[in-house]
């Protein structure tokens, strides 16, 4: 990316804002990142154990899959999910609050009685679902904002502020050169000035 300038005073002041913007800004975006780093290990750990417990859970009860062909999925439905957010390194993420089932009436004398217990299980088995899920999610929202807040650490590190610094080095590099010029200008005018009058008073 080039910085756009202008060789004056106007110029220099305006990069100079800008790179001590940039200069105070950078620690606070390094300590982003590194805490969002942090957050998306920590979660990705978490996403995995869940999904990881969802499985052994599932293959617990493995040997009763014949017995499932009599449970009627339409007993259990999910009704209302409560998700609560949470503000970690300035990113809002989403967190599991709590999971609202609904169940239809069934005879308790017609049907087996493991029926209770399947209800209770696929309760079980849901929320773990849904909290792995949102904590899926959550990963992703985190993995996304890390990425952006390394892409602004890069920019700022790597190419806007080597890039003002240098600005700035061209234009009071310029302004010097400038002032050297005048003033060694205004020096010869002088000199001719003095001789000049020299050859009047002279006359």
């Amino acid at each position: 990316m080039a910085i756009k300038f202008q060789y004056n005073k106007t110029s220099l002041q305006s990069l100079e804002k800008q790179l001590k913007v940039r200069v105070r800004a950078l620690p606070t975006i390094k300590s982003k990142e590194s805490a969002l780093r942090m957050e998306v290990k920590r979660t990705k750990d978490r996403f995995h154990e869940l999904r990881d417990e969802l499985d052994q859970q599932m293959k617990k009860y493995d040997h009763l899959a014949s017995l499932w062909n009599e449970f009627s999925p339409e007993l259990i439905t999910v009704k209302d999910i409560t998700i609560e957010t949470k503000k970690v390194a300035g990113v809002l993420l989403p967190l599991f609050g709590s999971v609202e089932f609904e169940e239809k009436p069934y005879s308790r004398f017609n049907s087996p009685i493991w029926f209770s217990d399947g209800i209770s299980l696929l309760k079980e088995l849901a929320e773990r679902g849904i909290r792995a899920e949102i904590e899926q999610l959550k990963l992703e929202q985190l993995e996304y904002a890390r990425k952006k807040t390394t892409q602004k650490v890069n920019l700022f590190e790597k190419v806007q502020i080597p890039g003002y610094s240098d600005a700035i080095r061209k234009i009071k590099r310029y302004l010097e050169d400038e002032e050297s010029l005048s003033k060694a200008s205004q020096k010869i005018m002088r000199t001719n000035l003095e001789k000049m009058q020299r050859k009047e008073e002279v006359a």
